[in-house]
């Protein structure tokens, strides 16, 4: 039986409402972001939390965590790690999970999405009609998708979804990832610079992390054909935005698809204003289905870790 005065979670950020409400059911369950002073707040509770939920955005400081005596568990609602500190928690011995295996499929199609819509200008293609101009004059040529070569950096769960359905369009898959990904029928490159150059469409999957920052930059822009698009359904830290801007009004390369950014959810004026980029508001995981499948994963870590049962998802 649950007694839910000894089995306390701390949320650091808010996340769907049907999480919230079974933790809440379940778990004595405070909230760091509705505390006006968190620092007060932090040191009246802190030594009853035993875990940490956050989403994987957000995270969680190593500063927050020195308050948490006995916290044991950090589960992510995401899969990315790049905001929690695996070097601490590691040498707290503090367990961290993640919803590994749930959002590939809804990340994936939002990158065929992105390519899509930039090539076919399908943003411009929707003002055009909203707008009236069909009635006096022809809509711009597009890019056509099929046939075209996509190169994919980060070829794990997530870069392979997109590689599958990029297959569907009858698309030359290039990819570069650490080494060679036995049993992948597609072309290794072994360095960024040459997927680059190579591809017609750039797609960010990889990892965030102090090594890949800002990774994609201008020396990657500039062996980039003219015609190629970039699309990013990864990190925004991978992309030295800056450069990305200037690539993109110069003409460096034709355009961008972006889902994520540097300083989320303030988007640069410079990239508002370009015509040449499909920009969304970091939703890849956005639907219904990958949001509840989030949950019940994050929730499965919670109620194993509190039973004193193997961690679903744990990655350190």
């Amino acid at each position: 039986m649950n007694t839910k005065t000894n089995q306390t979670v701390l949320l650091i950020a808010p996340v769907v409402d049907s999480l919230l409400d079974r933790l809440s059911t379940t778990f004595t369950v405070h909230r760091l972001y509705e505390q006006a002073d968190a620092e007060a707040f932090l040191q009246r509770v802190g030594a009853d939390i035993q875990v940490v939920v956050t989403r994987g955005d957000i995270g969680v400081t190593n500063h927050v965590l020195e308050a948490l005596p006995q916290v044991g568990l950090v589960a992510l609602f995401g899969v990315g790690t790049d905001a929690v500190d695996l070097h601490y928690t590691r040498k707290r011995n503090i367990a961290v999970t993640i919803t590994s295996g749930v959002l590939t499929q809804g990340v994936a199609d939002l990158a065929m999405g992105l390519l899509l819509a930039g090539a076919r200008q399908l943003c411009q293609g929707d003002r055009f009609v909203r707008e009236g101009r069909w009635l006096t004059s022809a809509p711009a040529l597009a890019t056509q998708v099929s046939g075209k070569c996509i190169g994919i950096f980060g070829m794990g769960n997530i870069g392979q979804a997109i590689a599958r359905r990029a297959s569907g369009f009858d698309m030359e898959i290039l990819y570069n990832d650490r080494q060679p990904i036995a049993g992948l029928d597609y072309h290794w490159c072994a360095d960024l610079h040459t997927l680059a150059h190579e591809s017609d469409f750039l797609v960010i999957a990889a990892s965030a992390g102090a090594a890949n920052h800002k990774l994609i930059d201008a020396s990657v822009f500039n062996v980039m054909p003219k015609h190629a698009w970039l699309i990013n359904i990864a990190r925004g830290s991978l992309v030295d935005e800056t450069a990305l801007i200037r690539a993109l009004q110069n003409g460096v390369i034709a355009g961008a698809g972006l889902d994520v950014y540097e300083d989320e959810p303030n988007v640069p004026a410079a990239l508002i204003a370009l015509d040449n980029v499909v920009l969304q508001p970091h939703v890849a995981s956005a639907t219904h289905e990958t949001r509840q499948k989030m949950s019940d994963v994050v929730y499965a870590n919670v109620a194993a870790y509190f039973a004193q049962a193997p961690l679903p998802n744990v990655i350190a």
